[in-house]
């Protein structure tokens, strides 16, 4: 497998064409995952050798599906199949990070500062002393 041109696509004369052999092992390949088997079990079985993570991606690519550049080798049906799975499965071995309630602090938009006095040469220096002016920070609200 070519690392930018997905399992199952073979580049002729410029335009992604579906490799038929690998294409079907694509398609047997989600089936197994689907029926249960972990992702290298799947692909394994079905004759790709890949790792886990490459396998993963390959569940979630969605030229699969079919696109301007890459035909499609399954319907979105397997794919939602697939993809319901890999979400429950995620689900069970507690691997889905909820975000939580938390509140961003806001960021500061508005500044007051000092009139410039001195010029410094350095732009580092004047950086420096032009940080050291600002006299308070706004929030969008208004409020310091």
């Amino acid at each position: 497998m070519t690392a930018h041109i997905p399992y199952g696509y073979r580049i002729v004369e410029g335009k992604a064409v579906v490799d038929e052999i690998q294409a079907e092992q694509v398609r047997k390949f989600f089936e197994e995952y689907i029926s249960g088997k972990a992702l290298k079990v799947a692909a394994e079985n079905v004759g790709i050798k890949i790792y886990h993570g490459s396998a993963g991606r390959m569940l979630r690519n969605t030229r699969y599906l079919g696109e301007d550049y890459y035909p499609a080798i399954i319907d979105q049906e397997l794919f939602d199949r697939a993809e319901e799975e890999r979400q429950s499965r995620a689900n069970q071995l507690g691997r889905v990070r909820e975000l939580q309630g938390k509140e961003m602090p806001a960021v500061p938009l508005h500044f007051t500062m000092g009139r410039q006095t001195k010029v410094i040469y350095d732009p580092y220096e004047q950086a420096e002393y032009a940080y050291s002016l600002i006299e308070s920070e706004m929030n969008a609200n208004g409020t310091s």
